[in-house]
């Protein structure tokens, strides 16, 4: 068993009104069994991967056991859900167990995600399915091997029992980790229920778990929303430097910590086209790939609209200050994202026509129905002293000559540069949907083997070629789910 006289984790969420959160323990399952556990990240965040890689970890994970010093809690916040606003959300399938801190001082967040019901649920029954949880862990481990701010996935567990969907299918709890699972939702709460104090105390806890260096400041709650804004731009820049489509990019699913969070309905493009869509209810649009920077921006104004109260005593100051944060959104992500696409083929010091030349590269590659993620990689391992054949079979030779005329022959391309920021393998969707059916019928060995491979995405890895394939035309997934 696990020692009870040193509490592995604390509970500073807890330590906020109650009108936080709801306490809620979570609901025991049958026969829990392990799937996968994280122990580099384990290590990481100093807990024992010995004691915890247990029957009593696995107790915890499952939610069988309380783990002391916890107060397992349902969050309580709102949100607009593709546009229409909800005040009354919440966790409904998930519990934050507390928090921990790793070996640098950073302190983060423990969660179990799929472990029964809440206040929150409205009639939901609290569980994820094995397919969400499997797609979660895949993903938001690949994303950080990539170098993207994410969530993390510590365990991934079997409860033994069915979840109720269209079919019965097997249930999983997943504990994921972050900086904090406070969102732009949470801010909304607040201000739904007209509670200014209640938004001061986020606030401050947002600032003492994110951003110390603000307490005692001038402005401290200003600078909290320039943060979060600055942090969102680079997250979604990175998101489009790598085809990456969230999918619901819900206000309740943003992060202030900038922190890509609830792997819902999410995917990668295969071939680049930016108007792709995934996600089975998104039937407009709304969270197409292309549009991600723009409604990464409003999310934030409604961030922004709900600080209005504690930004400035004067409602015309704060509206002011309010705008000017939202507008730095623009010059930050184009910035952001201008840099890495300069980067992503070989440029780190941008001259004229750089940025035009590798906007070219996308057209072309939309036209030419081009693989996102092999396009770059290709071009990141080609022999720039006999281009011509590589580039024929991409088919890009026009824009290659004239990507090796501007960089004055190729000499100003770094291909080490380019070969860390394409990477060569991602979490391809079809790729995902096998893993999920096999793991379904009870064979883990796809999930293992992806998360061997992408735990190293940068690396050419010859053994593990067919990872780098896209779809055939029977295997393209043209819908995502969100598991709920």
């Amino acid at each position: 068993m696990l020692d009870k006289t040193t509490p592995i984790f604390g509970a500073h969420y807890a330590q906020l009104p109650d009108r936080f959160y709801a306490e809620q323990p979570a609901t025991p399952v049958a026969k829990p069994s392990w799937i996968a556990f994280n122990k580099l990240l384990a290590e990481d965040l100093q807990l024992d991967a010995t004691q915890i890689a247990t029957e009593a970890g696995l107790a915890i994970f499952a939610g069988n056991q309380t783990p002391p010093g916890t107060v397992p809690l349902a969050m309580a916040y709102s949100g607009h859900q593709f546009g229409h606003w909800n005040p009354s959300l919440g966790d409904g399938r998930a519990l934050l167990l507390g928090d921990v801190t790793d070996k640098a001082g950073q302190r983060f967040d423990i969660q179990l995600k799929g472990s029964g019901p809440t206040p929150f649920s409205r009639n939901g029954d609290g569980r994820a399915a094995l397919g969400p949880v499997l797609r979660e862990y895949v993903l938001s481990e690949a994303m950080n091997a990539m170098g993207i701010a994410t969530t993390r996935a510590l365990a991934a567990v079997s409860t033994g029992e069915k979840v109720r969907r269209e079919t019965p299918l097997p249930g999983a709890i997943i504990t994921r980790v972050a900086k904090s699972f406070v969102r732009v939702g949470t801010f909304q709460y607040f201000v739904a229920h007209d509670d200014k104090e209640g938004l001061m105390a986020l606030a401050d806890f947002s600032i003492e778990r994110h951003e110390p260096d603000l307490k005692g400041t001038e402005y401290p709650y200003l600078e909290l929303l320039k943060r979060v804004v600055s942090r969102q731009a680079h997250l979604i820049a990175s998101w489009q430097l790598i085809g990456f489509i969230h999918g619901v990019m819900n206000t309740d699913n943003v992060s202030i910590a900038g922190e890509t969070i609830d792997y819902g309905p999410c995917a990668f493009m295969d071939q680049y086209d930016p108007a792709t869509v995934f996600s089975s209810i998104d039937s407009l649009g709304r969270y197409a790939y292309q549009n991600q920077p723009r409604i990464g921006q409003w999310n934030l104004s409604v961030l922004a609209q709900s600080m209005l109260p504690i930004l400035h005593e004067d409602e015309d100051q704060a509206l002011a200050l309010a705008q000017d944060a939202i507008n730095e959104f623009s010059a930050q992500f184009d910035l952001a994202f201008r840099t890495g696409l300069l980067k992503k083929i070989g440029i780190v010091e941008e001259q004229s026509g750089d940025y035009e030349l590798a906007i070219e590269l996308l057209d072309t590659m939309k036209q030419a129905r081009a693989d996102f993620t092999n396009t770059f990689r290709a071009l990141s391992n080609l022999d720039l002293s006999a281009p011509e054949i590589g580039a024929a079979q991409l088919p890009l030779t026009d824009w290659v000559n004239n990507w090796l005329r501007h960089t004055d022959g190729g000499k100003r391309i770094d291909q080490n540069m380019m070969r860390s920021v394409n990477p060569a393998f991602i979490p391809r969707n079809h790729r995902i949907e096998a893993m999920i059916q096999a793991a379904t019928r009870g064979d883990f060995s796809l999930f293992h083997e992806l998360m061997e491979v992408l735990a190293t995405p940068f690396e050419d890895k010859p053994i593990h070629h067919a990872y780098t394939l896209p779809p055939a035309p029977d295997e393209r997934v043209h819908q995502t789910f969100c598991g709920t």
